[in-house]
Order: structure tokens, then C-alpha cells, then sequence
């Protein structure tokens, strides 16, 4: 597991007094943001999570997950073998 990376310039606070439909709020710091923005950018888009420390402050982290090129590859759609899920019964309550 790679160590953490914490999107600079971005807080995300979450207000208990807000009503149900407010998530939180997120705050930015243009130059730092930008920065982060800027140096960690792939197609044009940065990937981030929003997690929750053990000691209950939220940040918001750089989500580094790429999918296994090397599964992608391995059954090629066009080939994939569709599962059928069987024959439908009658007698099914909906």
C-alpha cells in the first residue's frame, strides 16, 4: 500500500447543524489547490476521496487506484461468454 496523498489546498467540513440535503462543505485554496491540481492531473482529471480520520476530521485524499491493465486485457469482450441466469420460473411472487 502506497503512503497517502493529501490533496493540498482542499478542506472539507461537515456541519451536524446543516439539514439532511448538505453534505458538507469544501473550501479551497486557489494556489495550492491549483498546484495539486496541476501536478497530479491525467486526462484532464484528479481523481480524490473524501475520508474521515480516526480522530473524526475529514480530508480529502488522492485516489491513486488504476485498474489492472493486465485483467483488462485478458478475455477480450467480443470472446467473453455470456452466463445465462437459467429459465425464469412461473410461480415468482413479483
Amino acid at each position: 500500500m502506497n503512503d497517502p496523498i493529501f490533496a493540498n489546498g482542499f478542506i472539507f467540513k461537515k456541519n451536524e447543524k446543516a439539514p439532511d440535503f448538505v453534505v458538507g462543505k469544501l473550501s479551497m485554496n486557489v494556489v495550492e489547490a491549483k498546484q495539486f491540481l496541476d501536478d497530479y492531473a491525467k486526462g484532464g482529471w484528479v481523481n480524490t476521496n473524501i475520508k474521515q480520520s480516526k480522530g473524526g476530521k475529514f480530508y480529502i485524499e488522492l485516489d491513486t487506484w488504476e485498474p489492472n491493465q493486465d485483467a483488462a486485457k485478458a478475455i477480450p469482450v467480443a470472446n467473453a461468454e455470456v452466463l445465462s441466469p437459467g429459465p425464469v420460473k412461473d410461480d415468482l411472487p413479483f
